[in-house]
Formats: C-alpha cells, sequence, structure tokens
C-alpha cells in the first residue's frame, strides 16, 4: 500500500500532513510512504528526516500521487490534485466540508473516497483524532502571545522601586478548546481573564483555570449546546443581551480574544464598531475566527489594522500554521490514530470499519457520491 504525503500548496499553509515519527509507524506497518520535496520545509522537517525514517522523496508531484492508495493532507486538495489520483484512492484532510460542497463534489465525481476529519464526532474514543482540538490547543495559545506581541505594556503586575504596573485585562470571548488555552497561557503571563461562553457548562472550566466567568443570560444558555458539545446558532435576543453585557465590560479589557465559531456557518459578530471604539488606545483584539468571516467588525484576514481610536485588530489566518512543527506533529498524531485501527497488518492494507463512527462520522464521498447526512439533506 503506497501512502503519499504532498506538498501544501494552499496560499500560507506551513504545515505538513507527516511527521518523523507517524512515518516511521507506518513503515513499520509495511506501508510505502512517498513525501513531495520540500514537503515538510516550513515546518522544520527535512527530506533527510523523512527519509531517514524510511520514506522516499519525490519532486514529481504527479509521481507522489499518481498510483496512491492513500493521500493524507492538511488542506483539502485542488482540482489540479484531484486530476493527479486514481480512482478509489483515500484521501483525509481538512476539507472544509460543509462550506465546500462543490469541492466535495468533485472528489465524488473522480471516484475519491474522502474523510473531513473537521467532521469528526466529538466521542471520548476519537479524542486523540480530533484535528480541531489539537489545531485550536495551539492557536489558542499562539492568540494569546500575538496579543502580547501588539500590547504595548506589561501583563503581569510588576512592583518596582519606581512604581507599580497593574496587571493586564485579559477577555476571552468563546470557550471552546482555543479559549481554554488562551485562558491558561493568559493567565500564566499574570494578566487578570475574564470569559464568557453561551454554554453554562464551561463556567467549571473557567474557573478552574482561574478565570472569572461573565454571564450574559443564564435562561437562554440552557441550551445552547448541541449533543455533540458545540455552540448552537442562539435566538437574535440573545446577541442584543449579549451586546449589552460585552459592550460594558470591554471598555474596562486591554485584550480581547474572540474564538466563536459555529459549524458550517458565518462566525458570529461578537464585538461591533462600536464597542471596538469604546476601547481604551494601546488596546488589542484578537479575533481567531476571522477565516470564518470573523467576530470582530473591522477585523482584515490575514492583517494587523488599528482602529482610529488606536486598537490593534488582529486577524492572522492559519494560526496553527504559525507553530507549523508542533502542529504538523499534532495534526499528522490525529491522522494515524484515526487510520491506525483499521490497518491490517498481515495483508499490509487498510481496511476501513464503514459501521466505525468515527469512519461514518468523517466520510463525505464514496462510491462516486457524497453520503455524508450534512452534506446530502435536501439535495
Amino acid at each position: 500500500m503506497k501512502i503519499a504525503i504532498p506538498k501544501e500548496h494552499h496560499p500560507g499553509e506551513t504545515r505538513v500532513a507527516a511527521s518523523v515519527e507517524v512515518v516511521k509507524k507506518l513503515v513499520g506497518f509495511g506501508f510505502e510512504i512517498i513525501v513531495e520535496k520540500g514537503a515538510g520545509s516550513a515546518a522544520s522537517t527535512t527530506d533527510k528526516h523523512f527519509k531517514d525514517a524510511g520514506a522516499s522523496i519525490s519532486a514529481d508531484v504527479a509521481a507522489v500521487l499518481k498510483d496512491a492508495d492513500v493521500v493524507l493532507k492538511i488542506q483539502r486538495p485542488s482540482a489540479a490534485e484531484v486530476k493527479l489520483m486514481k480512482k478509489g484512492a483515500v484521501v483525509c484532510a481538512h476539507m472544509s466540508a460543509l462550506t465546500q460542497k462543490a469541492d466535495m463534489e468533485a472528489m465524488a465525481k473522480a471516484g475519491i473516497t474522502a474523510f473531513a476529519m473537521e467532521l469528526m464526532p466529538r466521542i471520548s474514543r476519537a479524542q486523540s483524532m480530533d484535528i480541531l482540538s489539537s489545531q485550536s490547543n495551539l492557536a489558542g495559545y499562539k492568540a494569546a502571545l500575538d496579543a502580547c506581541n501588539e500590547y504595548g505594556s506589561a501583563l503581569p503586575m510588576m512592583m518596582t522601586a519606581a512604581g507599580t504596573i497593574a496587571p493586564a485585562k485579559v477577555f476571552i470571548m468563546g470557550v471552546g478548546v482555543a479559549g481554554l488555552q488562551a485562558i491558561a497561557t493568559a493567565k500564566r503571563m499574570g494578566a487578570v481573564v475574564t470569559a464568557t461562553d453561551v454554554r453554562p457548562a464551561t463556567r467549571e472550566q473557567v474557573e478552574s483555570l482561574g478565570g472569572k466567568f461573565l454571564t450574559v443570560d443564564e435562561e437562554m444558555e440552557k441550551d445552547a449546546e448541541t449533543d455533540g458539545g458545540y455552540a448552537k446558532q442562539m435566538p437574535p435576543e440573545y446577541f442584543d443581551k449579549q451586546k449589552q453585557v460585552v459592550s460594558e465590560h470591554i471598555k474596562k479589557q486591554d485584550i480581547v480574544i474572540t474564538t466563536a465559531l459555529i459549524p458550517g456557518r458565518t462566525a458570529p459578530i461578537l464585538v461591533t464598531k462600536d464597542m471596538v471604539s469604546s476601547m481604551k488606545t494601546g488596546s488589542v483584539l484578537v479575533d481567531l475566527a476571522v477565516e470564518a468571516g470573523g467576530n470582530v467588525e473591522g477585523a482584515k484576514l490575514g492583517k494587523v489594522v488599528k482602529s482610529r481610536n488606536g486598537v490593534h485588530i488582529v486577524g492572522h489566518a492559519n494560526v496553527p500554521g504559525r507553530l507549523a512543527k508542533d502542529a504538523s506533529q499534532l495534526f499528522a498524531k490525529n491522522l494515524f490514530n484515526f487510520l491506525s485501527p483499521h490497518v491490517d497488518e498481515e495483508a499490509k492494507t487498510i481496511n476501513f470499519d464503514f459501521e466505525d463512527e468515527t469512519v461514518s462520522g468523517t466520510l463525505v464521498c464514496k462510491d462516486g457520491a457524497l453520503v455524508h447526512p450534512m452534506l446530502t439533506q435536501g439535495s
């Protein structure tokens, strides 16, 4: 069985879907691993590293993909890459399946079996396969560091002979994996941290990290979480009340990090232009949802902009990719953990159990057709 690791060609993508550790394990199963030349260079993994782990290296992307039985990628394959793959090839990647249905249909038409790893069910057994969690954890950490980089003051309280510096006030909006790591990181750096989320169950998590939870409406928040653990789309009246509560709180904050995402939907606006205008000169907003439309009005994808009143609005693209080495290693391990239960070591092949919840939950197309319920409903 041949497993291909092509170089990522999506603009700004620095990660690679394999690590030395994972390549060694796959080679140990008897698989042939072929890596496109330079695939890991932006993630501090050289061709020699991969070669020493047992992979072969090719500068020809067509040769890498042509006979591959399994293709491992960070981002969904481009149309050009799909054309190079054989019918029946298996592709595992972050597909953005719910917002890129046309690309999923193109892969189905090409006879590719595609797994959208971002659709991994939120069950305990699948935690080690969850790319959203592993990448969001790093994004939350990096968001706190990016905020510090833009903020012109220190975060911790400092008592010096020349006077006392007050600790920075950091507000986290959205307490998923990214938000929790942002809280933990800001707290470790000495900031006073508050956080809010539509899911009341996150209060205990916030407080366990030393933060203070900001409640918007306890009654409406009782039914704010899906069975899968994601935030639900809230009614308009909730957002009206949220704006009132947040607008008063945000005026006093030095750093705000927003992380609110709803699968398959545009990110909700949490910080309006009026709220930005109310913030202190020199304060910082980091929008981790900017690639999904953004939580902050005025945020620009891939840019750091300054508002009229001197607020820095950070909208970096691909934040996990700003920690490419670690992000690649975690992503690769997620993919390995997904594939390994289905490895037939005697036959040296992968036989997917399509009754397995992790398989059926991520499978978007097979045998020439879209199969995921979230893509086929209403069609």
